[in-house]
């Protein structure tokens, strides 16, 4: 697997950004990493290192986080968000709202599982209380996907000068 130039920078830019994000204060589930799967899934040719690579960051992030009983969960709905990535073959507005969807449905899947009677009132109770994880986490991967697609674009302009 070789990368070219562009690449490197590409990874290792959306690995710092993934890391900062994670690491500094932020509103709860507003973070780069729904959108760093979906980005992986479209931009990086080897789809493995596209599954693995925000698996990776989160990895970095959650040795210093902590880890968690819901991580298998978690970390799989990045891998589902990047097999949307690998279906769309580009980012759009589509995509975004199926990812963000599938990461709300899912994780509180697994929450409402692990912490919640197996009932449906637990369900309907675990749904609700996530409704505002799910408005920032929508908020973040539609702002963090902006800007991935911005500066894509931006790099990959002919007169853009990387260093």
């Amino acid at each position: 697997m070789e990368f070219d130039k562009l690449t490197i920078k590409m990874v290792l830019g959306l690995l710092i950004l993934a890391i900062l994000t994670r690491l500094l204060p932020h509103p709860p589930n507003f973070a780069p990493i729904t959108s760093i799967a979906l980005f992986s899934g479209f931009y990086f040719e080897n789809k493995r290192f596209a599954i693995l690579f925000p698996l990776a960051c989160m990895l970095i992030t959650d040795i210093y986080l902590g880890f968690h009983s819901l991580m298998p969960i978690i970390y799989g709905c990045f891998v589902i968000n990047t097999y949307i990535g690998i279906k769309f073959k580009k980012l759009t507005f589509k995509s975004i709202l199926l990812a963000s969807f599938s990461f709300f449905i899912v994780s509180n899947l697994g929450v409402w599982f692990f912490h919640y009677p197996q009932t449906f009132s637990g369900l309907l109770t675990c749904f609700t209380l996530a409704i505002p994880f799910f408005v920032n986490s929508l908020a973040g991967d539609l702002f963090y996907s902006s800007i991935l697609e911005i500066s894509v674009k931006k790099l990959s302009q002919p007169n853009f000068i990387i260093v």
